[in-house]
């Protein structure tokens, strides 16, 4: 069992920066893969960003490439978001998930979630 608690979203202008955190419980985190989710007002929830438990590898949603990194500190529990170059296209509710492999592109590939976190880019 694995509990998710996001944190460190908030109101930036159009070009900043924001850090999010995923503070994980249970002991299971370092062997869960993880990933970030977003979702928007009227729209369904898309894939952000997944990281495997070991780090090797990361993979990311087109539209934040270049822009976004994901990260994790296993010794920790807590997993990152950090957001460069926000746009007002990326303000959403951000979630953090997890699961009990690796890589997770869709929603249902992952086990454990938590509550979201606001991010809202002014133009």
């Amino acid at each position: 069992q694995v509990q998710l608690v996001e944190s460190g979203g908030g109101l930036v202008q159009a070009g900043g920066s924001l850090r999010l955190s995923c503070a994980a419980s249970g002991r299971t985190f370092s062997s869960s893969g993880m990933g970030w989710f977003r979702q928007a007002p009227g729209k369904e929830r898309e894939f952000v960003a997944t990281i495997t438990r070991s780090s090797d590898r990361t993979v990311y949603t087109n539209s934040v490439k270049g822009r976004f990194t994901i990260s994790r500190d296993n010794t920790k529990n807590t997993g990152y978001l950090q957001m460069n170059s926000l746009k007002p296209e990326d303000t959403a509710v951000y979630y953090c998930a997890a699961n009990r492999g690796g890589l997770g592109f869709k929603w249902y590939e992952y086990d454990y979630w938590g509550q979201g976190t606001q991010v809202t880019v002014s133009s």
